[in-house]
């Protein structure tokens, strides 16, 4: 019986060494075949040289301008996303329609908005999306401020009925744009508190960073489908300042207001689709794109013009090469993505419905404006992650480092990452792009001709790559 147990002992010792050693030795690096590596070296220097991304940028919102979601002016963006599709060679360009409801600003871009008590003044302001209209003859009310929206969220004593609510809180800008969220609380739903603590109207400090007179608008969360009966404003932030400077002299502070705004009913709009078919295994899809639709105020060009004309660009390259990749590339210009990723969701949607979701072996959206490229993440499978890696070595003398295996592969990436679909992420530097993100200062003349040709150059290597490369993305996840 002891000797056994010894035996038994002696047994699972040797298993146990044995997993030790096999633990420390490391997994192989993935090796790129030298021809991959020389193509994508190829495709680098063109992009690098390449007017392409700019002359598409330019294009479009030069031709089309603001295009906001379920207008006219999406439409000829999705007629014009065609007929350049065409232009440059793509298969099986197509439009994907959907339905959504319709949210419009009205009369005019910009309200009608002055201080009017204890120092008459005209305010910038717009109308946040899916904020509701004024009466006809417009509102006057007294203001109620509140520094930041914890303290509106925090302090429930003050009586608001009747008043108009201003909340503050400055964005603060970070390379990776990572103030964003935390300032974006009071646009998503400080409308409700204010609404439901009777206020007449909300008014916020814009959530960007720009010291210009520019208000940022952007849309507002409904929750169970609720929308606001209130008008709901951004103020730029100088005459946030001003009615900061005001407010703490402790006077009557007084605000009149007209806006337009409101839901119009049920609209269309529709995802725009190019492809390079792979000439091996053409059911296998490598998605990117960006999204085509804009706000009504500036004309898109970063927002996302850049992110079309970088991804087209890139796929473009990839199509003039003497071989076609062995997975096809499916470029997507996403429709009412700022209305709240309505494309995005009907396109995952149809794919799980029709049960070619397992198809898109890995995906990455363009969607930050067109600062250059500095890091690479992920979001893989354990056993694809040295391949990630390798694909990481050949973007480094771009200046971009290796990120982490945590990444999203941008906004409306996002229904298919959630289905299961593995990610890419190329980062880019946003310290500049709430700047102009979101306001009439978001134009072509904003983009770096430098920086957007290493974008096109970084997103050329990583898609080419993606699609030619012999790796299972999704290969190594714990629920496998």
């Amino acid at each position: 019986m002891i000797r056994s147990l010894l035996i038994g002992a002696m047994g699972l010792a040797s298993v146990a060494c044995a997993h030790a050693q096999k633990e420390d030795v490391p997994p192989t690096p993935f090796v790129i075949p030298a021809e991959n590596i020389a193509t994508s070296q190829a495709l680098k220097e063109t992009a690098l040289k390449s007017d392409l991304a700019l002359d598409i940028i330019t294009d479009l919102t030069t031709k089309v301008g603001p295009r906001l979601a379920g207008t006219p002016q999406e439409e000829k963006a999705r007629t014009w996303g065609v007929e350049k599709f065409k232009e440059l060679g793509f298969e099986n360009v197509r439009v994907e329609p959907f339905e959504l409801d319709l949210w419009t600003r009205g009369r005019s871009v910009y309200e009608e908005v002055t201080l009017t008590a204890p120092y008459p003044q005209p305010l910038y302001a717009i109308s946040l999306g899916g904020g509701a209209a004024t009466p006809e003859e417009g509102t006057e009310a007294s203001v109620a401020y509140f520094k930041s929206y914890d303290a509106f969220k925090a302090n429930t004593e003050t009586d608001v009925t009747g008043k108009i609510v201003f909340v503050g809180d400055r964005m603060t800008a970070a390379r990776t744009g990572e103030g964003y969220g935390w300032a974006n609380r009071k646009r998503r739903d400080a409308w409700i508190m204010a609404e439901d603590r009777g206020a007449v109207a909300l008014f916020i400090r814009s959530v960007g960073t720009s010291s210009n007179r520019f208000a940022h608008t952007g849309m507002m969360s409904f929750p169970e489908g609720r929308r606001p009966n209130i008008p709901a404003l951004s103020v730029s932030n100088p005459d946030a300042d001003q009615i900061e400077r005001i407010s703490a002299t402790g006077e009557d502070m007084k605000i009149r207001l007209k806006t337009f705004a409101g839901w119009r009913g049920k609209s269309m709009s529709g995802n725009v689709i190019g492809e390079i078919v792979g000439r091996e295994n053409p059911e296998e899809i490598v998605i990117i794109g960006g999204h085509l639709d804009s706000w009504d105020t500036g004309t898109g060009a970063l927002d996302d013009g850049a992110g079309v004309g970088i991804t087209m660009a890139a796929a473009k390259l990839i199509a003039d090469l003497p071989e076609k990749p062995r997975r096809t590339i499916r470029v997507v210009l996403f429709g009412a993505e700022e209305v709240g990723l309505v494309g995005a969701r009907a396109y995952a949607k149809e794919r799980m419905e029709d049960e070619t979701l397992d198809n898109h072996v890995i995906g990455s959206e363009s969607d930050f404006g067109a600062g250059e490229v500095w890091r690479f993440g992920s979001n893989v499978g354990a056993d694809a992650l040295s391949a990630m890696d390798a694909i990481g070595r050949e973007l480094a003398p771009l200046g971009i480092i290796r990120g982490n295996n945590k990444s999203g592969g941008g906004p409306d990436m996002m229904p298919l990452q959630a289905a299961g679909v593995p990610m890419g992420r190329l980062d880019q530097n946003g310290e500049d792009y709430f700047e102009f993100h979101h306001t009439p200062n978001d134009t072509v003349d904003k983009i770096e001709k430098s920086e957007l040709q290493q974008n096109v150059a970084a997103w050329a290597m990583f898609t080419y790559l993606a699609a030619e490369l012999d790796v299972d993305y999704r290969a190594g996840r714990e629920e496998e």
